[in-house]
C-alpha cells in the first residue's frame, strides 16, 4: 500500500491494526511454545535426578548396609545397633540426592517468563495504538 498514513481511512487503520494485532498473538504463541519447551526439558532433567537419586539410595540401602552391618557385627556392635547406624548413613545420602532433584524443579522458574514479559509490552502497545 502507497499511501501516506495520515491519508488512510479510521477502517483501514484498523484493518491494519487488526493484522498487526493477529501477527503478534501469533509470534507470542509461537515463544511461549518455545518456551514451554525448555522448561520441560529442565523438568525432564529434575526428574531424572530424582529418580537417579531415588534408585540409587535404594540400591544403596540395599548393597552398602548389608556390608556396614556386617563390619559393625564383626567389631563387637549388636546386630541392631549396627543395623540402625548403616541404615541412617546410607538414608542419608539417599535424601540428599532427592533434595537435589527438587532443587531442580524449583516451581519459580517454570512459568514461561520472557512470553510473560512481552505480552505485558504488546498490552502497552495495542493500548497506544487504540488511542
Amino acid at each position: 500500500m502507497a499511501t501516506n498514513n495520515d491519508e488512510r481511512t479510521l477502517g483501514e487503520l484498523f484493518a491494519e491494526l487488526s493484522r498487526e494485532t493477529r501477527t503478534l498473538v501469533q509470534q507470542e504463541l509461537q515463544l511461549a511454545k518455545l518456551e514451554l519447551k525448555e522448561k520441560a526439558s529442565k523438568i525432564g532433567k529434575g526428574a531424572g535426578l530424582l529418580v537417579g537419586g531415588g534408585l540409587i539410595a535404594y540400591g544403596g540401602l540395599l548393597a552398602v548396609i548389608a556390608a556396614l552391618v556386617l563390619a559393625l557385627i564383626a567389631i563387637g556392635l549388636p546386630p541392631w545397633a549396627a543395623a540402625l547406624a548403616g541404615g541412617v548413613l546410607v538414608t542419608g545420602v539417599g535424601y540428599l540426592l532427592i533434595r537435589a532433584g527438587l532443587a531442580a524443579l524449583n516451581p519459580k522458574q517454570l512459568p514461561p517468563q520472557q512470553t510473560i514479559d512481552t505480552l505485558k509490552e504488546d498490552a502497552a502497545w495495542l493500548k497506544a495504538q487504540v488511542k
